[in-house]
């Protein structure tokens, strides 16, 4: 494993050094460009690359007019757009609607450099430049908007944003697979309106278009408008269809034509995440953002990626949507690597920030069948909860393994994990959970393990898609033992969160209480945030469960939430609860 010398080019003059005249693809992209294989544009750019294309990125350009598109030329082949590592609307935006005036993923933090909607006014403004050349949208945004989609600001449903961005091809989940299988087509001179079955990809069909076989209808997007419950419907059918070894083509009926949906692309074997994780990247912010770097940078620079997938079911986290919920992990050996390459970066202090990924403490599964690609994930349940399935594969024993080789590579002198870990999943690990919480909190704790039970009462959490309150403290209770016996001052840091679907002030005022009483600071609370893409979103929309129809209570109004969120914010405030839901004072 080595670092790329050069980044991609983000200028003429870079492209005139490196010999390209024309680049094949131009990425577009809404977040600053740092070439390093946490953020998406450079993972596609560089993938693309070692297929032998050319690839330029323009970065973050000024939407009010079409120049920063036109000041690389036309690629050959076509543009490449995302609105970055997050959503633009979070990005720009807090719960509460307001403006952000700080922006991780811009230069210097800087806030306003990309616009709301950001695939959609790329798009638009590269058409206004080019007509009609190839468009293929991908990243986060495209993603969980590729659907009919409730949309948190316009409080609306909108429809798939390959409609409003005009874009030819949506590109869907980990799009490495999907992203080079167009790029071969479009080469060999095939017209981007006839490709229509990569897998892991969605494009809008003429309205009378229908597959060969095997596909579902969805509800069209008139009937999710003119009924909730139709559009809770289509989540669930969507939701147990993104997996690929029994995911179905999707088609969603628009009055401009059929969206059609192709199963999700195969995710990558270890061999294939080991062979991603060897390309060579520069590791750095690219050189035009000068001394004032990017600060996403700081949060990944000394850490590592070793899986992809989340089984965990958590019904406010998109990851299942985009990712999957099979998880693949990349071989110890590769993340050795990677480690060693680290301890060469010239800011490197000794430690490693990070070993992890959705969930650090998942290396295969949910199970053998679906890691040995015999079958897919079950579409109708959850793994975790509300009881662990008896196929699940518990074994902390490889991941144990992996931090202590990491923590004896040569000028290592610390690997934390920061990542979140799935207690429940620790718990339930009878032969080597003990010794994954005695290695924890020996060796890969500073200080605080933040955990993530998000509440208390057995309602919410059963929505959440979370265990039980009990099962999160006997999981403090043999950490602070371990902590106790290696001779170290450690606290669990819990994350918790309000107005969630389910939550209603009294569940809120019990929140409060076992804050007060287990001296939580307010700063560990985040509000619910509905985002596209997520079970817990289509719940606050409709007021239902997607999976069973029952009907859920949602603090919507501003009010109620701002209450919800006050209250734990000042917990104090809270009038006690009898504490009947098995949850107790902390010594």
């Amino acid at each position: 494993m080595e670092l790329a010398k050069t980044p991609l080019p983000m200028t003429r003059k870079e492209l005139k050094a490196l010999g390209i005249w024309q680049p094949d693809f131009i990425i577009v992209s809404g977040d600053a460009y740092i070439d390093h294989p946490s953020f998406g544009t450079a993972i596609i750019g560089r993938v693309l690359e070692q297929a032998g294309f050319s690839v330029a990125v323009i970065a973050q350009p000024n939407w009010r007019n079409t120049e920063d598109f036109k000041k690389l030329g036309e690629p050959r082949l076509g543009f490449l757009v995302n609105a970055g590592n997050v959503d633009s609307m979070v990005a720009n935006y807090t719960v509460a609607k307001r403006k952000r005036d700080y922006d991780y993923y811009s230069p210097g933090g800087k806030a306003g450099l990309r616009p709301d909607r950001a695939v959609i006014v790329y798009c638009n403004r590269i058409r206004e430049a080019f007509g009609e050349i190839p468009i293929v949208i991908g990243g986060i945004e495209a993603s969980l908007r590729r659907f009919a989609h409730y949309d948190y600001w316009d409080n609306k449903l909108r429809r798939s944003i390959l409609l409003d961005s005009g874009a030819d091809l949506l590109s869907y989940g980990m799009g490495e697979r999907s992203i080079i299988r167009i790029a071969r087509l479009l080469d060999k001179g095939v017209p981007v309106k006839k490709i229509r079955d990569v897998a892991g990809t969605a494009v809008l069909c003429e309205r009378e278009w229908r597959p060969k076989s095997n596909f579902t209808l969805l509800p069209s997007f008139r009937e999710q408008q003119e009924n909730k419950l139709k559009y809770a419907k289509a989540f669930k059918m969507q939701y147990g269809n993104c997996d690929p070894v029994n995911g179905k083509i999707l088609c969603e009926l628009y009055e401009e034509g059929i969206l059609v949906q192709n199963p999700p692309s195969a995710p990558l074997n270890q061999k294939e995440l080991d062979q991603l994780a060897s390309i060579p990247f520069t590791r750095k912010a690219h050189p035009l953002y000068g001394k004032t770097g990017v600060p996403a940078l700081t949060e990944v620079e000394f850490s590592v990626t070793h899986n992809r997938g989340c089984f965990g079911g958590c019904a406010f986290c998109a990851i299942a949507y985009h990712q999957g919920r099979a998880v693949h992990s990349r071989s110890i050996d590769s993340v050795l690597e990677e480690v060693e390459l680290l301890t060469k970066l010239p800011n490197f202090k000794g430690y490693i920030h990070d070993i992890g990924g959705p969930t650090a403490n998942f290396r295969t599964g949910p199970c053998k069948a679906v890691a040995n690609g015999e079958k897919g994930v079950c579409a109708g349940r959850r793994c975790l909860t509300p009881e662990l399935c008896p196929n699940l594969e518990i074994d902390h024993s490889e991941y144990i393994e992996m931090l202590r080789r990491a923590a004896a590579v040569d000028g290592v002198k610390r690997v934390f994990v920061r990542s979140g870990i799935r207690h429940d999943y620790v718990m339930a690990d009878q032969e080597f959970g003990g010794r994954f919480i005695e290695t924890l909190a020996r060796r890969h704790v500073s200080g605080q393990l933040r955990t993530a039970p998000e509440h208390i009462c057995p309602e919410v959490l059963a929505l959440m898609g979370k265990p039980s309150y009990e099962v999160y403290e006997a999981f403090v209770d043999q950490f602070n033992a371990a902590s106790k016996k290696a001779g170290r001052e450690q606290y669990v840091v819990p994350y918790l969160m309000s107005s969630h679907p389910g939550s209603t002030m009294n569940s809120a005022r019990k929140l409060a209480d076992y804050m007060q009483q287990n001296r939580l600071r307010s700063e560990q609370v985040q509000d619910f945030y509905p985002t596209p893409g997520t079970a817990a979103t289509v719940m606050y929309y409709t007021g239902t469960d997607p999976f069973t129809g029952k009907a859920v209570y949602v603090a919507t109004s501003p009010k109620e939430k701002q209450a919800q969120r006050t209250l734990l914010s000042n917990p104090k405030t809270a009038k006690p609860q009898p504490r009947k839901n098995g949850y107790r004072k902390r010594k």
